[in-house]
């Protein structure tokens, strides 16, 4: 994951819920995966896993699914139980030898990296929380909808230099709505509109383009955030996996400008259909696109159709 050859995909959190609320995930989640979630195994990958194509080894071998690999884990992770309820989000990494781990390689301007998405791939944040001495991330944190999260960490440990993606679920107390994933290559966000062209094919690095207009106009004015001109997280719909996705271009100068196109290099793990979220920065303010696409059998045509099979709605 490093800059400019990747934008890494980042995590965070945990909680409590009602069992009515993940009941009603499996409207959106199918009940293997929302097993695999609660089980939080060892070894399930990070910023290096390998792809797989399918069959009984797509869950293992995903980044972004595990509590714990190569002898770090996640441990004290806390934050409020129910909806509307003030405190704050924490969580401490821990190293092979039990100790907290205190000591990071800044990736991407920060040192972690942290992210939180409900199981239907709603109420998405990215966010950045701060270390104290003894190694607790923590920030104010207050949820607005009950449900089952993936909560996920990326960081890179000094003591390796390897980046790491870990993740544990969250269940949280209060009123849930599903709401399923459907293609969609075309959203708008503040008067911006997003939209997403190109192929993703199971198992190959194929590009996705996003190109950002504002008023049938492109925008040229896209401001550098955390090392690149657009930041992609990519997740599996279900478990919500990882794609890799490595950013092109250089790490932009201070002041430099961009747009309105940004290219992004993606590898999916197995076939299936996986949520965007583009988050960019204009006029200081940072902005979260989300997106959906689904696998193709080729790599043929590179427009939305291809895309995610013709449709523009959000």
């Amino acid at each position: 994951m490093r800059a400019p050859a990747r934008l890494g995909l980042y995590g965070v959190g945990l909680i409590a819920v009602f069992a009515v609320a993940f009941a009603t995930a499996s409207a959106v989640v199918p009940d293997d995966a929302a097993e695999g979630w609660a089980q939080d195994t060892e070894g399930h990958g990070g910023h290096d896993a390998p792809a797989s194509h399918g069959g009984s080894d797509a869950h293992e071998t995903a980044p972004g699914l595990g509590l714990a690999q190569d002898g770090y884990r996640l441990a004290e992770v806390t934050s409020p139980g129910t909806v509307g309820e003030e405190g704050a989000l924490s969580l401490v990494v821990i190293d092979p030898q039990g100790e907290p781990v205190t000591d990071f390689d800044v990736e991407h301007e920060k040192e972690l990296h942290l992210i939180v998405v409900r199981a239907d791939g709603q109420l998405f944040r990215h966010v950045h929380p701060e270390r104290a001495e003894d190694g607790t991330w923590s920030l104010p944190w207050e949820w607005t909808a009950g449900g089952t999260y993936r909560v996920i960490a990326d960081f890179v440990p000094a003591a390796t230099g390897d980046g790491l993606t870990l993740s544990t679920t969250a269940q949280v107390a209060g009123d849930y709505s599903p709401v399923p994933a459907h293609p969609t290559a075309s959203t708008t966000v503040d008067g911006y509109t997003v939209e997403v062209a190109g192929e993703l094919v199971a198992g190959e690095s194929t590009e996705l383009t996003m190109t950002i207009t504002r008023d049938d106009e492109a925008v040229t004015d896209l401001e550098p955030y955390l090392g690149a001109f657009g930041h992609l997280v990519a997740l599996r719909e279900g478990d919500l996996a990882y794609l890799h996705v490595h950013p092109h271009g250089d790490v932009p100068e201070t002041g430099e400008t961009s747009g309105p196109e940004i290219v992004f290099e993606a590898t999916a793990p197995t076939p299936g259909r996986y949520l965007l979220y583009l988050d960019f920065r204009i006029g200081g303010e940072v902005r979260t696109a989300p997106l959906v696409i689904d696998t193709t059998d080729h790599t043929d045509g590179h427009d939305d159709d291809h895309a995610n099979g013709g449709d523009h709605d959000h």
